[in-house]
C-alpha cells in the first residue's frame, strides 16, 4: 500500500518508535512552504521556453550532476489513510541560511536523521556553511527539531564534522561520527562522539534550559583508525565497530563510555562491513558482510567467543567454484624513505610457480582510500590478472588504514613520494616473488591511480605501457575546474596564483619533455571530480609529441565506469593494450 503522495517523492523513511509516524527526506524548492507550492513552481519551471542555470554561490556542481537549487528537508506524516506529510523544516531560520545543506555526498544530500527515543524530535545532519568550500572546509553539525516542528537547535556548535546520528539502545546517549576540520590537513580519521542524552540545549535566542550544552566525548580520540560501520550490544555496554587495517577491514570493541579500543576478532583474508547487532535480541549477536578478493558479498553471522563466521547465505558458491584464483598475497617492505609500506599480489588463473609473468602496476585513487582484499566491480583483481598477469596493488603513502599520520603524509607531496614508493613495491615485488617478469612491466590506475599513472608517464621509462582513467594532467586546471577546490589548495600549500612548490614541482604537465610511454586515456563525459579536460589536455599533449596512445570517452558515464556492456568494453580494451606492449 502507498503509504506517501507527495510531489516531491520521498526518501531514508524511519518509523517513530511508536510506530504511529512516519519520518523521511524529500527535497523540495526554496520558500516553498507546503506541496502545493511545490507543485507551482514545478509547473511554472516547466513552463519556461528557455533552459538556463544561474549561480551566485560555490559550489556549482557534484560528483557528475549540476547543483540545483532544491533542498533536502524533513517530513513527517501520519501512518493515517489520506494523512498529509508536513514539512518540518519550511520557513525556518535554518534552511534560510545561505549556505545550508545536507551531508554531501556523490549522490546528492542526506540529514542522516534519527527519532530520539522518546519519539518527540529528530536529530539530524546539516551544514550552514557550504557556500564557503571555495575557501574553506564544509562541516556538517548535529541538530534537533520538535516532530511537531519549530526552529531547529544545533546541539554541535564547534567547526568540526559530524554525522550519521544513532541512539543507543538503552537512549541515554546519541553517538556520532567526528571528523575534525579546523586544522588545515588534508585527512582525518573518522572517529566515534558520544553525547549524554537527554541533552538540555539552549534555543537559538538564548531562552530555554539554564543548562550549558553537553560536549561530546570522542572515544576513539586515542586510537589510530577510522571507524566504519558500528553497532551496539542489546545492554547498551559495548560498542562493535569495523575499522580499515592493512588490506582487511576487522571488527574491534570498545565500551560503550570509552575505553581501549581492541580486536574483536582477526582476519587474514577478507573484509567486513555493513555491521548489524538486533536491539532487542537476548544476547549479542553479530551480523556483517563479508567479501574478500576471491569471494563476493555474503551475509555471515560472528561467533566472538570463537573467533570464528558462519555463512547465512550463499549467493555466489557454486559460480565461485568454478574459477581458478588463488588468495591474495601481502608483504611489507621499507621504502628509501624510511617507511613501511604494505602491498598485495593477485595471481593470474592457471597459476605455475615456475613460469614467469609480466608485472601489471595498478595503483588505487583516492588517495584517503585503501588497496583492500576485497570484491570489486571496477578494479576486478581476477579481470586484471585474467590475461596471465600479476597484479601489483601497493598501499602508497596516502593510505587509509595505516594510521592518521600515514595518510596526512601525502601533503605537499601528492605525486612524488606516492610514485617512489610505488616503483620500489614494484622492485621489492621482483626480487621477493621468482615467477614475476622484471623485464615486462605495466602501470595503471583511475582518478588519483590515474593521477600517478601520468605522474610515471613525466618521470619514468621503467614501464612498457600506461593507463590511466580520470586522471589529472594539470595541477593547475584541475583546480580551477573540479567540483571540489578548497582540499586541492591545502594539499599543494597555498591557491595556485602563489605557486606554492607543490604546483611547479608535482604536476604532470610540466614534464611533457619526458613523456615517452604508450598510453591508454579513458574518461566519462559526465565526470565532473576530475572533469573531461584533464584527459583532453592529456590527449592533446600526447598527440603532439606523437607518442602512442588511444583515447576512449564514455558519454554516459561519470567518474567511475558503471553500466555492464561499458564494463565488458572497457576490460577489453585494457586487456587489447597490455598485450600490445607486454606480450
Amino acid at each position: 500500500m502507498r503509504v506517501t503522495s507527495i510531489s516531491t517523492g520521498a526518501r531514508s523513511p524511519q518509523w517513530r518508535p511508536d510506530g504511529t509516524v512516519l519520518l523521511f527526506i524529500s527535497s523540495v524548492y526554496p520558500g516553498a512552504a507546503d506541496d502545493e507550492a511545490n507543485k507551482k513552481i514545478a509547473a511554472e519551471r516547466k513552463a519556461q521556453k528557455y533552459r538556463v542555470r544561474v549561480y551566485e554561490k560555490f559550489p556549482i556542481r557534484n560528483w557528475d550532476k549540476w547543483v540545483e537549487d532544491t533542498l533536502s528537508h524533513l517530513f513527517v506524516q501520519d501512518a493515517q489513510p489520506g494523512a498529509r506529510a508536513k514539512d518540518l523544516l519550511a520557513g525556518t531560520k535554518l534552511v534560510n541560511e545561505r549556505g545550508f545543506a545536507g551531508r554531501v555526498t556523490d549522490t546528492g544530500e542526506e540529514l542522516d536523521p534519527v527519532w530520539t527515543p522518546d519519539g518527540n524530535d529528530i536529530i539530524f545532519v546539516a551544514t550552514t556553511n557550504r557556500d564557503a568550500a571555495a575557501y574553506a572546509n564544509s562541516n556538517t553539525s548535529l541538530f534537533k527539531v520538535s516532530a511537531k516542528g519549530g526552529e531547529p537547535v544545533r546541539i554541535t556548535t564547534s567547526g568540526d564534522s559530524f554525522s550519521r546520528p544513532v541512539f543507543r539502545p538503552d537512549g541515554k546517549a546519541l553517538y556520532a561520527i567526528f571528523e575534525i576540520q579546523t586544522d588545515k590537513k588534508v585527512y582525518h580519521l573518522e572517529r566515534l562522539a558520544r553525547i549524554s542524552w537527554p541533552n538540555e540545549v539552549r534555543t537559538s535566542t538564548g531562552r530555554g534550559s539554564d543548562l550549558h550544552t553537553l560536549a561530546p566525548v570522542i572515544l576513539t580520540s586515542n586510537w589510530d583508525r577510522s571507524v566504519g560501520s558500528f553497532a551496539f550490544s542489546p545492554d547498551s555496554r559495548a560498542i562493535y565497530l569495523t575499522a580499515e587495517e592493512a588490506g582487511n577491514e576487522k571488527v574491534f570493541t570498545v565500551p560503550a563510555d570509552g575505553a581501549e579500543v581492541r580486536l574483536a576478532m582477526d582476519m587474514t583474508r577478507g573484509v567486513y562491513t555493513n555491521l548489524k547487532i538486533p536491539a532487542k535480541a537476548p544476547s549479542t549477536k553479530v551480523f556483517a558482510s563479508w567479501e574478500s578478493a576471491t569471494d563476493p558479498p555474503e551475509v555471515v553471522r560472528l561467533d566472538l567467543q570463537s573467533k570464528t563466521q558462519h555463512p547465512l547465505t550463499s549467493f555466489n558458491a557454486d559460480q565461485v567454484a568454478k574459477i581458478d584464483w588463488q588468495p591474495l598475497r601481502h608483504f611489507w617492505f621499507t621504502s628509501k624513505a624510511g617507511k613501511r609500506i604494505h602491498s598485495m599480489i593477485a595471481l593470474p588463473p592457471d597459476f605455475d610457480e615456475h613460469k614467469k609473468y609480466p608485472l601489471f602496476v595498478v595503483m588505487h585513487g583516492g588517495p584517503h582510500s585503501m588497496w583492500r582484499d576485497n570484491w570489486g566491480l571496477r578494479w576486478n583483481y581476477f579481470m586484471l590478472t585474467r590475461p596471465g598477469y600479476v597484479v601489483l596493488l601497493t598501499n602508497y603513502s596516502g593510505s587509509t588504514g595505516f594510521g592518521e599520520a600515514f595518510a596526512q603524509s601525502i601533503q605537499g607531496d601528492p605525486f612524488k613520494g606516492p610514485g617512489n614508493e610505488i616503483n620500489e613495491g614494484a622492485d621489492e615485488a621482483i626480487r621477493l616473488y621468482s615467477f614475476v617478469d622484471g623485464t615486462r612491466q605495466a602501470a595503471a590506475g583511475a582518478s588519483y591511480g590515474g593521477h600517478l599513472a601520468n605522474w610515471m608517464q613525466a618521470t619514468t621509462t621503467r614501464y612498457k605501457a600506461l593507463v590511466s582513467h580520470a586522471g589529472l594532467i594539470n595541477l593547475e586546471s584541475q583546480w580551477g575546474t573540479s567540483d571540489t577546490i578548497y582540499s586541492r589548495e591545502v594539499n599543494s600549500g597555498g591557491p595556485v596564483w602563489e605557486q606554492a612548490v607543490t604546483w611547479r614541482e608535482q604536476n604532470p604537465i610540466r614534464f611533457a619533455a619526458n613523456f615517452k610511454t604508450p598510453i591508454l586515456l579513458s574518461v566519462g563525459e559526465n565526470d565532473f571530480r576530475v572533469p573531461l579536460n584533464q584527459t583532453l589536455e592529456n590527449w592533446s599533449v600526447l598527440q603532439r609529441l606523437r607518442i602512442p596512445s588511444k583515447l576512449i570517452v564514455w558519454p554516459d558515464e561519470n567518474h567511475w565506469i558503471l553500466k555492464g556492456e561499458n564494463s565488458r568494453y572497457w576490460y577489453h580494451e585494457l586487456h587489447a593494450w597490455l598485450k600490445k606492449y607486454l606480450d
